[in-house]
């Protein structure tokens, strides 16, 4: 399975992006996905997941905020995220969970909110 991230750039603090990560290869095998981010000198973090069912988690810094979304029939995942803060500034990943029990990475995507 490949994935590949869009829709990062640059948006002034409360406006919005959405984020796509478009999959190919065995999709089939795909369990779930989620986006993590990274900030500068911060560990990685899971930002949201979804599963093949559609059942959806989110950290508590992006509740009410962010939304995922799945397009099964398109093998893509957005990431709709509104009211955006400064400390959402980051690389964006996309991840899929596949049913041999391993996981695959986008190559990311930035995101940088200016104050």
């Amino acid at each position: 399975v490949q994935l590949v991230e869009s829709g990062g750039g640059l948006v002034q603090a409360g406006g919005s992006l959405r984020l796509s990560c478009a999959a190919s290869g065995s999709t089939f095998s795909i369990n779930a996905m989620g986006w993590y981010r990274q900030a500068p000198g911060k560990l990685r973090e899971l930002v949201a997941a979804i599963t093949i069912g559609g059942s959806t988690n989110y950290a508590d810094s992006v509740k009410g905020r962010f939304t995922i979304s799945r397009d099964n029939a398109k093998n893509t995942m957005y990431l709709q995220m509104n009211s955006l803060k400064p400390e959402d500034t980051a690389v964006y990943y996309c991840n899929a969970w596949l049913a041999t029990g391993s996981d695959t990475w986008g190559q990311g995507t930035q995101v940088t909110v200016s104050s």
